[in-house]
């Protein structure tokens, strides 16, 4: 995954898994989420995406840090599934809101290759509380169980208010140097949400040697403006079914971006 990212113009769909067991929204029926996840997957890999990230997204209301231990069995389940549908594709996962060291954990179980890490250095104040960064524990913890594995971080992460009212750049320098990420990723506000232009380019200037992934909010309209300021995309909510996060994955979308990722390279 390392390698991948330095390539530039990097697409990685978001498989979000339905609400898990112990969630309050779960269906009670674990075997449909897993087969929603795998046909999410499998329009992702038909579509072009670069690779792919599972995300908790339906377990409402988030957990601060620690996820419990049946949040970590499901997910588990969740990449297997989704490994099996990837080809050569990479796959990451992203344990909401902020257990970066249970999505390790997951990567050296599945062979997952990358975490994302939505609080890895700083303080934010979140609808989940104020969520604290834990770039030494991740990183021990990396180096003890799958050195291999990529740290994406999130800088300002969406749904969250910098504690310190530190400026976007100066995050993304501790983030990067202090922090060790191998990416950093730049989001909207809220789900869905663009970054604004002004802050992709503080973060490339201050740290320009690291790679830079947009977060959330890129679409086929504004695809060519915002991949000439950065390296890739994390993309979700526009892939599914009229734009809408709640539906499925719609294929047509996914390699309707994909031409747009390849015009940017």
């Amino acid at each position: 995954m390392r390698a991948l990212l330095q390539r530039g113009r990097l697409f990685i769909g978001v498989v979000h898994a339905p609400a898990l067991p112990g969630a309050p929204g779960f269906s009670g029926d674990f075997e449909a989420g897993l087969a929603h996840a795998r046909a999410d997957a499998a329009a992702l890999v038909e579509g072009g995406c670069d690779a792919l990230v599972v995300e908790n997204f339906g377990d409402t209301p988030f957990f601060a840090d620690s996820v419990p231990p049946e949040t970590i069995a499901a997910l588990t389940r969740v990449v297997t599934t989704v490994n099996a549908v990837r080809g050569a594709l990479p796959v990451g996962v992203n344990v909401l809101r902020n257990d970066v060291r249970a999505g390790l954990g997951i990567c050296a179980a599945t062979g997952a290759s990358f975490v994302r890490a939505n609080v890895h250095t700083g303080v934010m104040a979140t609808d989940q509380g104020l969520i604290e960064g834990r770039a030494a524990e991740t990183l021990r913890a990396r180096a003890a169980l799958c050195p291999e594995v990529a740290i994406l971080a999130d800088v300002h992460v969406k749904h969250a208010v910098a504690l310190a009212g530190e400026s976007i750049a100066d995050a993304a320098e501790n983030a990067a140097r202090r922090g060790r990420a191998d990416a950093l990723i730049v989001s909207g506000r809220a789900t869905g949400s663009r970054p604004a232009s002004a802050d992709l380019i503080a973060v490339r200037e201050r740290v320009p040697g690291t790679p830079l992934l947009i977060g959330s909010g890129l679409d086929a309209d504004n695809a060519a403006e915002l991949l000439a300021l950065c390296d890739g995309a994390v993309v979700g909510t526009w892939l599914k079914e009229r734009g809408d996060v709640t539906r499925r994955v719609d294929p047509r979308r996914v390699a309707e971006l994909r031409t747009l990722f390849d015009r940017a390279e």
